[in-house]
C-alpha cells in the first residue's frame, strides 16, 4: 500500500477509517463477475481469515464505517456501477463469487436472482436485514424471486421510497 501525506499526519489509531473507495468484486446478471464500488466500511485486515458475511456490531467495522453504513453512504459509488450498465437502482443485491459458490449448492433456485441486472437496493434489503447466514441468504431469495415475478416500475418507486425512509432514519446497520 502506498504512504500518502494524508497517512503521515494521520494518527495510526485513525488510518483505518480512512475512506477509501474499494472494489469488491460480485456475480451479477448471467453470472458476469463485475467490481462493485463502495466505500471502505471495514478495517484492511478483516477478510485475514477468510470472507465472511458482516454480523451485527462487527468488530471489523471502523467507525467511520459504521456511520457510513447506517446512512448506507457506502453504496455512494454504486452509482458508478449504474452508469457503466453493470446494475440498476433497483433490483437483487448481488452476492461474492465465494457466497455465490456456498449458496447455489445449498439453495434451489439461487441462480434465478441472476437472471436481472443487480440493484443498488432491492425487495429484498427493504423487507429483511443483512443476510448472516444460509438460512438469511434462503429468506432473502424468496424476496427476490417475488421482486422479480411482480417487478413494475410501481413497484420500483415504492421500493425506492422505503429505501429513502431507511436512510433519512438512519436504520441501516
Amino acid at each position: 500500500m502506498p504512504i500518502t501525506s494524508e497517512m503521515i499526519n494521520t494518527p495510526a489509531s485513525l488510518r483505518s477509517d480512512l475512506i477509501t473507495i474499494s472494489p469488491e468484486s460480485v456475480i451479477t446478471i448471467s453470472g458476469i463477475r463485475i467490481d462493485l464500488l463502495k466505500f471502505r466500511t471495514m478495517r484492511r485486515d478483516a477478510e485475514r481469515d477468510g470472507v465472511r458475511w458482516a454480523s451485527e456490531g462487527d468488530s471489523r467495522v471502523t467507525r467511520i464505517g459504521r456511520f457510513l453504513r447506517k446512512y448506507r453512504f457506502d453504496e455512494i459509488p454504486q452509482y458508478l456501477n449504474v452508469i457503466r450498465g453493470e446494475m440498476s437502482f433497483v433490483g437483487p443485491r448481488p452476492e461474492r463469487p465465494e457466497f455465490v459458490e456456498i449458496l447455489r449448492e445449498q439453495i434451489a433456485f439461487f441462480d434465478e436472482r441472476h437472471s436481472v441486472r443487480p440493484g443498488i437496493t432491492g425487495w429484498a434489503q427493504v423487507c429483511h436485514p443483512y443476510a448472516v447466514s444460509v438460512e438469511d441468504a434462503r429468506l432473502k431469495l424468496e424476496y427476490d424471486l417475488f421482486y422479480l415475478k411482480n417487478s413494475s416500475i410501481a413497484f420500483d418507486l415504492m421500493i425506492v421510497a422505503r429505501t429513502l425512509k431507511t436512510v433519512v432514519i438512519g436504520s441501516g446497520r
